[in-house]
């Protein structure tokens, strides 16, 4: 059932993301996602990229009509919110590399805070096109977490992709698990280097969602659908699933190449 909920906060976050926060009391796990709705628009999944407590948040970046007319929402005005749907991280590993691209790390911050809170152990990669885009960058940093910075152009940090800087990591150090999300052509060389040093991964899918309760068929991966299977994905099913990096689906279901 849709709650209409009033938005309290709206943050920049980069030139291309912003953060929306609402009251919203439903419990939510790290990982888990939302749909939403903006009376007279279509209803979109959104990732919660704040879990904790009754203020829950949405970091919003423009991928279609709607994402820009919800992005465009200010303070005051009114949400349609239901769910929160899908599985979560497993916040329990004790030390966790964090691989962000993107505005994936919107995914992953909630979990990295969670995480935190059983006294794991942090380091984060975080990619983006350039520095100003870099997303949370000072919120990984607010909770202990070592990061290292990837740009496009070089602007900041390792000047490249961050699955450079993801490998890095890996050769050097040990880790109880990788958590993932951003494109999936990174989230591949992610998931190959993880496997090639024995380190359970796990990804965030995005996919298109219309119904969010596994039934329209809409965000299938392969013999999976991301809203009731996923959103997290471990290494062994990413594998298994020959669309994971090379095919998703337009709103219409057809598949298509990255």
């Amino acid at each position: 059932m849709r709650t209409i909920v009033r938005v309290t906060e709206r943050v920049q976050e980069t030139p291309s993301t912003v953060t929306l926060r609402f009251p919203y009391p439903p419990s939510a796990a790290p990982g888990q996602f939302v749909m939403v709705w903006i009376p007279g628009d279509d209803e979109i999944p959104m990732s919660l990229s704040y879990t904790q407590g009754v203020s829950k948040g949405i970091t919003v970046k423009v991928m279609g009509e709607t994402s820009r007319h919800v992005q465009a929402i200010e303070p005051g005005a009114s949400l349609g919110i239901r769910g929160p749907y899908g599985n979560h991280f497993d916040v329990r590993a004790r030390r966790v590399l964090v691989v962000g691209g993107g505005s994936g790390a919107a995914v992953l911050a909630p979990a990295a805070a969670e995480a935190r809170t059983f006294g794991a152990e942090l380091v984060v990669a975080l990619g983006a096109i350039r520095a100003d885009e870099l997303l949370f960058r000072e919120r990984f940093r607010s909770l202990g977490a070592r990061v290292r910075v990837a740009t496009d152009d070089g602007s900041e940090g390792h000047a490249g992709y961050v699955t450079a800087v993801a490998e890095d990591e890996l050769a050097r150090h040990r880790f109880d698990a990788v958590w993932t999300c951003g494109p999936e052509v990174m989230m591949r060389k992610v998931l190959a280097a993880a496997e090639a040093h024995g380190v359970p991964l796990f990804g965030s899918m995005e996919r298109h969602m219309k119904c969010a309760l596994g039934m329209c068929d809409a965000c299938a991966f392969g013999s999976y659908h991301v809203c009731s299977d996923g959103p997290v994905f471990p290494a062994d099913r990413l594998k298994a699933t020959a669309d994971f990096g090379r095919f998703h689906r337009d709103p219409s279901g057809r598949r298509v190449p990255f």
